[in-house]
């Protein structure tokens, strides 16, 4: 499932094609990429023609179009959607293509979901603390590269909580974005094992954990995201690189990069977590 950073890097890539463009007609090709809505693809279709794109916004892993009139197109991209601009001549799977959009200047979006478990939905924008949002979105949290993020006050956030830290991080309403991967990741270069209570963390801990999670999220957004297949790639149909730097997740049996001691792999919520015994060990 892309988190923060494998959406950050496809929401540059169409705010680059797609700010100021105009979509001339879209065509629903899977009901299952409009099921939000109950005019389904019609209903999609006919409330996207004609209409510009002024920006493209994220928060945490939530993408969306910033259209005129103050409405907006949130999407979805699930485990597998992938996008790509016609005149770049970089191919998709046909077979996989799920919503088409002519823009007025030649150019086709192509949004393709090999799993159908991502979908485009239609929604107005509305003002939740001085900031207009899509109303999908309005109960997601801020992300650490939000400008009005506030570290200290996520800090007390989370230390409020009676949850292991591992499942706080994992929480889109104290901060968003986070999701398997830099939940791991950050843990690691926090020395904090997952199952930890987050109300056990002192103040300068809780700091610590917060500025390497921003700290490996910004490296995988320098690297392009995560990618371990072909399910994620961006708008050029390139994959990312931060798999070669991952230090615990995925990476069980392998020597810590600190200690040398077996990183170990545990079930946790029907994943898994993946930590260091010598330098995440549970208080």
């Amino acid at each position: 499932m892309p988190e923060l950073p494998e959406v950050e890097v496809v929401r540059r890539g169409l705010a680059e094609h797609l700010t100021g463009a105009r979509i001339r007609a879209l065509r629903v090709l899977h009901p299952r990429s409009a099921r939000r809505h109950p005019g389904g693809g019609a209903f999609l279709a006919a409330a996207l023609s004609e209409r510009d794109v002024r920006a493209v916004r994220r928060r945490g892993k939530y993408l969306w179009l910033v259209l005129d009139d103050e409405e907006s197109v949130v999407i979805h991209l699930g485990m597998s959607g992938q996008f790509r601009v016609g005149d770049q001549g970089v191919p998709g799977n046909p077979a996989h293509l799920r919503v088409e959009a002519d823009l007025a200047d030649g150019r086709t979006l192509q949004f393709f979901d090999q799993r159908t478990f991502g979908g485009w939905e239609f929604a107005a924008l509305q003002e939740v603390d001085g900031e207009l949002v899509p109303a999908p979105v309005a109960h997601i949290a801020r992300d650490p590269f939000d400008p009005k993020f506030d570290p200290a006050a996520v800090a007390r956030r989370v230390r409020a909580k009676r949850s292991a830290i591992k499942r706080v991080l994992l929480d889109q309403t104290v901060l968003s974005g986070v999701g398997n991967i830099y939940a791991d990741e950050s843990l690691w270069r926090a020395r904090l094992h997952g199952e930890q209570p987050a109300a056990g963390l002192s103040p300068r801990k809780t700091a610590e954990l917060l500025d390497a999670l921003a700290v490996v999220l910004g490296e995988s957004i320098t690297e392009g995201g995560t990618s371990f297949d072909s399910l994620y790639v961006n708008v050029n149909g390139e994959s990312g690189r931060f798999s070669d730097w991952l230090a615990v997740y995925g990476q069980e049996g392998k020597p810590c990069r600190r200690c040398g001691s077996a990183i170990r792999r545990e079930a946790f919520m029907n994943r898994s977590s993946h930590y260091c015994p010598r330098c995440q060990r549970l208080p």
